[in-house]
Formats: structure tokens, sequence, C-alpha cells
């Protein structure tokens, strides 16, 4: 389903690195993740910090701030930060790996209207080959000299032409497809029926925000109460250093202002981001 990497970079004792595939990787194994990259096991933050994105877990679009002592899961994808967690579950014991025998288990589970397509193909199959075979008699009987080959013919013809196969396949292929599908979208399916039943739904109620979006922050007003406009050029030039998952739809709205230099800039876990300028605090 490629929701995880395939290798990761192992620290060992005295800080050596490795690139090892992630079959490899055993509990308590020391894992570098860098930013940009999908976090392979479950496991624990022993050194650095950086935001998670998490929304393939929870659903929530606004990523999750990480710092020593944080959880960390499979499957979920690490943004600028750099940090290092060691490994506590792996392999099919991981939560990614959960989710993905749900899916599996539902791909495999047959829905009540693939029951009936049986039912009707168990019925139909037989009479199709009792009238491809009548079909050959009546051309034997009747059929003269070629009566066997014309007999064979529009025997094959028959089966060709009346079997089910279509209605026996397309039943559980869309199934499978409809669920892989919905599992790469975020969308997890339970079973077959659930599918099915999904069809007939009238009304969708959600429990968060109640509100269904993009998927990441955006900046729809902004009031300014001085007319000093070096002070969005300020705001843009601080968010634009910053990994605060928010940052970006501040730049995104400040877009087109001056980049200021010369800013020292410090990032705070969890919190923001603070910078100096002429030597005054902005915090």
């Amino acid at each position: 389903m490629g929701l995880q990497p395939k290798t990761v970079t192992v620290v060992h004792h005295g800080g050596h690195q490795m690139e090892m595939p992630v079959s490899s990787i055993k509990q308590g194994t020391v894992i570098l993740v860098k930013p940009g990259e999908k976090i392979a096991v479950d496991g624990e933050v022993i050194s650095g910090s950086s935001y998670v994105d998490e929304s393939m877990i929870s659903g929530e679009p606004v990523t999750v701030a990480k710092e020593t002592g944080s959880k960390v899961l499979a499957g979920t994808l690490n943004q600028k930060g750099s940090f290092q967690f060691k490994a506590e579950k792996v392999g099919s014991d991981t939560l990614l790996a959960h989710i993905i025998k749900m899916v599996q288990d539902a791909q495999g589970s047959r829905a009540p209207v693939q029951r009936l397509v049986d039912k009707i193909a168990g019925i139909f199959v037989p009479i199709v080959i009792g009238i491809a075979v009548l079909t050959f008699i009546i051309w034997i009987v009747f059929g003269g000299e070629n009566g066997f080959t014309e007999g064979l013919m529009t025997m094959v013809t028959v089966l060709v032409i009346a079997c089910p196969c279509a209605l026996g396949l397309a039943t559980p292929t869309a199934l499978m497809v409809g669920v892989g599908r919905g599992a790469e979208l975020g969308i997890l399916v339970k079973d077959a029926d659930s599918l099915e039943r999904a069809g007939k739904v009238t009304a969708v109620v959600l429990d968060k925000t109640g509100t269904l979006t993009e998927g990441r922050p955006n900046i729809t007003d902004a009031q300014w109460f001085t007319a000093d406009t070096k002070l969005k050029s300020l705001l843009y030039s601080i968010e634009k250093a910053s990994s605060h998952p928010l940052a970006e739809a501040v730049v995104n709205n400040l877009e087109g202002e001056t980049f200021i230099e010369n800013i020292e800039i410090e990032n705070i876990a969890g919190k923001g981001v603070m910078a100096v300028y002429q030597l005054k605090s902005i915090l």
C-alpha cells in the first residue's frame, strides 16, 4: 500500500549511522528520522524534536509536536525537523500493520450481494450446460453429415456466450478495488457488507469540528491595528524560517512582502518561534 518506507537510518552505539531494511528492525533499535521521511515502526522519541503529520491515523490535518518522550506511529509523516526514536513495536505489532490487516480482511470478506450472485450462478450454470449439451445432441440427430462439427461449434458458442463468468468475478473484483482504493485515500472499510450498505447512506455525521477541510490551515481574514507595513514584512520573515505547522498559512497569507534578513530565529518545539531583530526580542 506504500504506507511504510522500505529502509530506515539506524543509529548504532557511538553515533554510527547505517541504512537498513525495515524487516531487520528489532525492539530497542534507535532510528533517525530526517525531514520529509515516513516513520517505519512505532516507538518513543529519545532526542530531537519535530512536527509529525498523523492525519492518516487521527484524521486531524494539523501536525503534532514531537519531543523527547513522545510516541510516534508507523506510517505517519515527519515534517521539517529531525529526531531519533527507539523502536517499541515492529513488524505485525505496529498500528499500521493492524490497519493493513483490517483492509486485507475486508477485501476477502463476502458481501450479501456476492452471496446472491453465487446462488444465481449455482442455478444458472447447470442450466447453461444442459442447453449446450441439448444443442449438441439436436445437431447430431438432425444435422446430417456435418452434424457433429456444427453441433460441437454450437455447443461451444452457447457455453462462451451464456457462461456467467462475469457475474461471478465482477462483484468480488469491484469490492476488492473499492476497499483498496478507499485505504489509499485514508478511508478504512470494516468489511464488504459495510461497503455495500454505505451506498444507502443518506446522512453523514462528523464527530470532530463538523467541517470537511482541505487538510491544511489557511488564513481567511487578518486585522492589523497599526499602519506600519514593516511589521508585515517582519512577521513574514520570521514565519518563513519557522517549523511550526501554522507558519505556512501565515507565509501564504503574506506572500509578496519583503523578506528581512539579519533576524536571529529560534524555534521552540510545540510553542512557536522566538526572534531577535535590532536587539529586540519578538515572541
